[in-house]
């Protein structure tokens, strides 16, 4: 009987390893917020494509303006 376990006793340190590096990526993944993009890279793709929208005539100094200022 003990023979036959003897076999399968290479995964429990497999499955140990895999549980450690989930229990690792979710802290990872905690302390990042989340999936979501963090908030000053989104604030400065926005400022980026307000800047844009002003150059080429979209808006004019007042919206850009007050949409500026909203984004900060």
């Amino acid at each position: 009987m003990n023979g036959v376990f003897m076999g399968w006793m290479w995964i429990w340190p497999v499955l140990v390893l895999m549980g450690l590096a989930a229990i690792v990526a979710a802290v990872v993944l905690w302390a990042r917020g989340g999936s979501s993009p963090s908030a000053p890279n989104a604030v400065g793709r926005a400022r980026q494509v307000l800047d844009e929208r002003f150059a080429r005539g979209e808006i004019d100094e007042d919206q850009y303006r007050r949409m500026r200022e909203a984004l900060q």
